[in-house]
């Protein structure tokens, strides 16, 4: 059987802040606020992660092109920006 280990940790301050939270919110000591949360991080760690399907993005029809062709830039800006363009 196992016996307990007697560490030292350092913990970023963001983990300490939330182990303080839940240490307040659950009234457990510190020492078994951090056993606690070890258990269960680490028991999730063991389970495999189900991989995502790939997001599609969705599609959509626009219809056609309002200035015609896009090929002939000039005619295009001149079409899109009057006649003036040219």
């Amino acid at each position: 059987m196992f016996r307990c280990v007697r560490t030292t940790l350092t913990l970023d301050a963001d983990v300490t802040s939330l182990a303080l939270r839940v240490q307040s919110a659950n009234g457990l000591s510190f020492k078994a606020t951090i056993n606690e949360a070890l258990r269960q991080g680490l028991s999730g760690m063991l389970v495999p992660i189900a991989p995502r399907p790939p997001y599609k993005t969705p599609t959509v029809d626009l219809g056609p092109c309002r200035l015609g062709s896009l090929d002939d830039v000039a005619k295009a800006l001149a079409t899109a920006e009057g006649e003036r363009f040219q």
